[in-house]
């Protein structure tokens, strides 16, 4: 089983997300955390194999906590999470050894993707680890087992904003109930069309879930709250 702890400042996103992973063969939730000191806390105490890692977090950020990691001499891998989409904090990410970077928002056939490859890396490991010296062929399957997902993984769809997910997501917990697209906009100060778009793609991956509200006349007001 390859251990994973999921780094989300939103308690909601995290249990999302810890959900996804239980979901793919082979992966193991050994907790959630919050902070960046929580996942470390968490790390110096338990062996984890990977970090599913957001970047925004309240004390520090996702890359703080990387770098912190590498001069514990944690070996932990990371996949970043977030939506976090300047190409610094990419660049970043990638010579800090980050494995995989995913951008929200993102489809559980999206996490489940990297996920696999990542598990597929670490078999290819494995299997070669045994040599003292391995030859041209077999460091090309290590360095091929995470590129095998881009051409199975669809590019993020064009007009779709991380920080407008992570606005909407906080609005919707702020809340504290179930809101209606028009309240959505409202609130975030963006056209209801966009909003709606928003709310039907969270839907679709299982993040929000749908509710209605019948009034005195008329078609049901769609609502849109987290689960539970």
């Amino acid at each position: 089983m390859i251990d994973v702890l999921v780094v989300d400042d939103d308690f909601h996103v995290a249990e999302i997300n810890a959900a996804y992973v239980r979901k793919v063969p082979g992966f193991r939730v050994v907790g959630t955390a919050h902070t960046a000191m929580q996942a470390m806390s968490v790390l110096d105490g338990n062996p984890v194999d990977l970090l599913l890692l957001d970047h925004y977090l309240p004390d520090r950020t996702g890359l703080d906590l990387v770098r912190g990691m590498r001069q514990r001499g944690l070996k932990c891998d990371v996949i970043m999470v977030t939506a976090a989409q300047d190409v610094d904090v990419v660049e970043t990410a990638l010579r800090h050894g980050v494995l995989q970077y995913l951008v929200k928002p993102f489809s559980f056939d999206g996490l489940r993707t990297r996920l696999e490859s990542y598990r597929q890396l670490r078999r290819t490991l494995r299997d070669v680890g045994g040599r003292t010296a391995p030859g041209q062929h077999q460091v090309d399957l290590i360095y091929g087992a995470l590129r095998t997902l881009t051409s199975a993984t669809p590019s993020p769809a064009k007009g779709w904003s991380g920080p407008t997910v992570d606005l909407i997501c906080r609005i919707l917990r702020q809340a504290g109930r179930p809101l209606s697209a028009q309240e959505v906009a409202s609130r975030a100060k963006i056209s209801r069309s966009t909003a709606q778009r928003y709310l039907r793609h969270l839907q679709d991956q299982g993040s929000l879930q749908l509710s209605l509200r019948y009034g005195d006349a008329g078609r049901p007001e769609h609502l849109y709250g987290y689960p539970g």
